[in-house]
């Protein structure tokens, strides 16, 4: 994947990190569940389209066997992850591996639609009528958007290893003023803050499964920044928490 508004332009593969994907970035806290839940995500009798599923986190964490739950991501080796996800635990979801933009999904098909973590990276004109066409009449979007506070000191000390390495990258958080953007009419965003409890190992394998690593470094530069990252967490204790903020917008469509 390649957007000029993005790190320059500089291309990224999020199908590189589908196992520490997969492995160490379900963290999102039971709050975000819990408002999503009361938003009716997932409710009885309703279908719900997770676009940018990457391993079907949303879904898994929201799972409801009355609901229709579909989840949709471009990076085939993410949908596998969460495919076999889903068949070890017998949840009934479909995953697919489909650009948000053209789903090839029917019209009038679900009471709501989510997109986490991904809706920056979409061309927005083409999601407008995408979302329309897919949502029934009187349906939600939903946006979320999760990501370390800036003044989280092992957060900073974490973007300052990786900026070493790559340069390119733009460690500022491209998702919060998205979650501003009048998308709809009648958006309504809250916010609140989290502290995600993580180990040097998971936080290490968090930031593995971030844009500026293994999406789109070498082998040589992430080998580097590993052995950097690894050497800066040594400094703290081996359980520690990193403050999150969390962001979710919601028009009814």
């Amino acid at each position: 994947m390649r957007n000029k508004e993005i790190d320059g332009g500089k291309a990224f593969d999020w199908g590189m990190t589908a196992a520490q994907y997969a492995k160490y970035r379900d963290i999102y806290p039971r709050e975000l569940y819990d408002r999503l839940r009361a938003l009716g995500v997932a409710k009885k009798g309703t279908a719900w389209l997770d676009l940018g599923t990457g391993t079907g986190i949303l879904p898994q964490n929201l799972y409801n066997q009355s609901a229709t739950v579909v989840g949709a991501d471009i990076a085939e080796e993410q949908i596998e992850f969460a495919k076999e996800k889903a068949k070890q635990n017998g949840w009934d979801i479909r995953y697919l591996v489909s650009p948000a933009e053209k789903t090839g999904l029917p019209d009038d098909s679900f009471d709501c639609i989510t997109a986490a973590q991904c809706f920056p990276y979409f061309d927005r004109k083409v999601m407008k009528k995408e979302i329309r066409r897919l949502l029934k009449p009187g349906g939600k979007f939903i946006k979320i958007w999760m990501d370390w506070c800036p003044d989280d000191e092992i957060a900073a000390k974490s973007i300052a290893t990786v900026e070493a390495f790559n340069p390119e990258w733009n460690a500022k958080a491209i998702g919060i003023d998205d979650m501003y953007d009048d998308l709809f009419d009648g958006r309504v965003t809250e916010e609140f803050t989290s502290d995600i409890p993580f180990t040097r190992d998971s936080w290490h394998g968090r930031m593995c499964a971030c844009r500026g690593t293994l999406a789109s470094m070498s082998e040589k530069q992430f080998a580097q920044w590993s052995e950097a990252h690894f050497k800066m967490l040594s400094d703290y204790p081996d359980a520690f928490t990193v403050k999150h903020q969390v962001f979710i917008t919601v028009f009814n469509v």
